[in-house]
């Protein structure tokens, strides 16, 4: 098995990488890497409707953000291409073709309001809705005269009308009974395959060993499983299915508890090392007590008999905080870049050296580069407006103290850290403050919020002008 895993991530291109998704991509990447397999990036986008060129992209991107590279796939090609079902139609028309050849499949003229009607009254007579097969029994003449009328037709499969088990490396043995197992739809009427065709059809052309993917798709396993012995493969790929990812109240994740994209994550400032961190740990675990991991030790420790039956609850705030262990972990070199980056991209001309000089003062503070960057914001601003917290900090009763502490400061003849905490420290020993007391009106002021970096090391990088000038707008001078 070692030299020949073959496994996939083939995500449909109709929007953001979701975090579901993203985690079957990390899983099948972790399981290809730590066999010295393959890793393989299909794109399904059979839906023509939904599709879009710009989805291709983000979802691309998104993995490679993630450091999560494919050895085939679009842009790196291989041997068993193309990897864009939208350009493999044929194979999907020749594997259709065969499967009516071989009676293991049919056509079906029922129509959609049709199919409705008879899954409402199965559901009145208090019966398993289904497909019935009605079409699976018409005779040639039956058929020949729904032709002549011009009758759509779609093809379905015609399964076995047996009990199946399918053997799942993840959650072990699922049985399916026959009565839930109905004949399905392969190629729709208007010629274009549904995902249980097209997904057997590559996964046995791909030569898949194994498939590993959400628990939501379990249901599908045995008829494509069928599908695959049907086209004549005698090994069929195995399969694992990975527990549902679900949000604090139990539910599926999805936007109402946040964000749920990879690109929403990186957009707010998260780490890839971070989220692949996190993602790995949801749902899988190698002990009770390690919870960072490079990426090499992940690809060494992997192995899906960790995985875990039950659902994963996405925790937004385990996530900000194994975020804010990535970034103290971070060059301060690499923080700079991303710091500055978001600044700009908010419209502040920030100024790197300035950013650079003041990484070591936010890093340990900051769970987000926007938190970072946000922390920053004053150095670079004419004036600042004070947020609600901040204004409170700057009634009436402040000013003698903000007033107090112009005048000392103009005093300051060295502008730097030490000489400023030592003024400001013995004003408030004068005034009989706390530090709190004394020091976060002068923080008010000059950053316009109560949550900055140290506040003597930022008067520093602020410059004594544009500190004085803030403290003394802010007193009322």
């Amino acid at each position: 098995m070692a030299e020949g895993v073959r496994c996939r991530i083939a995500p449909a291109p109709t929007g953001y990488l979701h975090v579901g998704n993203a985690r079957a991509a990390l899983y099948n990447w972790l399981f290809a890497r730590h066999h010295g397999g393959t890793f393989v990036l299909r794109i399904e986008d059979t839906d023509r409707k939904r599709s879009t060129e710009e989805a291709v992209g983000i979802v691309m991107e998104s993995l490679r953000w993630l450091g999560l590279d494919w050895d085939e796939g679009p842009e790196v090609e291989g041997p068993y291409g193309p990897y864009r079902q939208s350009d493999r139609m044929d194979l999907y028309r020749t594997a259709t073709e065969r499967l009516l050849s071989d009676g293991r499949a049919y056509f079906c003229y029922c129509t959609p309001q049709e199919l409705e009607d008879r899954r409402r009254a199965a559901l009145q007579r208090g019966e398993t809705p289904g497909y019935d097969g009605r079409c699976r029994n018409l005779s040639e003449e039956q058929r020949r005269s729904r032709e002549a009328a011009g009758h759509p037709r779609a093809v379905r499969f015609a399964m076995p009308g047996i009990d199946i088990t399918v053997h799942d490396l993840i959650r072990g043995e699922a049985h399916f009974p026959a009565n839930d197992l109905r004949d399905f739809v392969i190629l729709r009427s208007d010629g274009t395959p549904t995902y249980l065709l097209a997904a057997a059809v590559d996964d046995v052309e791909m030569r898949m060993t194994h498939v590993i993917r959400g628990e939501d798709l379990l249901p599908s396993t045995p008829r494509q499983l069928q599908l695959i012995e049907a086209l004549g493969t005698p090994e069929p790929p195995l399969y694992g299915h990975l527990p549902l990812i679900v949000g604090p109240n139990g539910q599926p994740l999805s936007k109402r508890h946040g964000a749920v994209a990879v690109e929403g994550f990186r957009k707010q400032g998260y780490l890839p090392e971070a989220l692949v961190n996190y993602l790995a740990l949801l749902g899988w675990s190698y002990d009770a007590k390690t919870t960072f991991f490079s990426r090499e030790e992940l690809i060494e420790k992997f192995d899906l008999s960790r995985v875990s039956h039950n659902p994963a609850a996405f925790d937004p705030q385990k996530l900000e905080w194994m975020n804010g262990h990535y970034l103290r972990e971070a060059e301060d070199s690499r923080l700079a870049e991303l710091l500055i980056a978001e600044l700009l991209h908010d419209g502040v001309a920030a100024d790197p050296i300035t950013v650079a000089a003041a990484v070591p003062l936010v890093k340990e503070r900051m769970r987000t580069v926007i938190e970072g960057a946000s922390m920053l914001r004053f150095l670079f601003a004419e004036e600042v407006n004070p947020d609600q917290k901040a204004a409170k900090m700057l009634g009436p009763d402040r000013q003698e103290l903000l007033r107090e502490a112009a005048s000392r400061l103009e005093a300051v003849e060295e502008w730097r850290t030490g000489e400023i905490e030592r003024v400001l420290r013995r004003l408030q020993q004068d005034s009989g403050l706390s530090a709190k007391q004394a020091f976060q009106p002068i923080r008010a002021a000059v950053t316009g919020t109560l949550v900055s970096p140290p506040l003597f090391e930022s008067l520093e990088l602020l410059g004594r002008d544009r500190t004085l000038g803030r403290i003394r707008a802010a007193a009322g001078l």
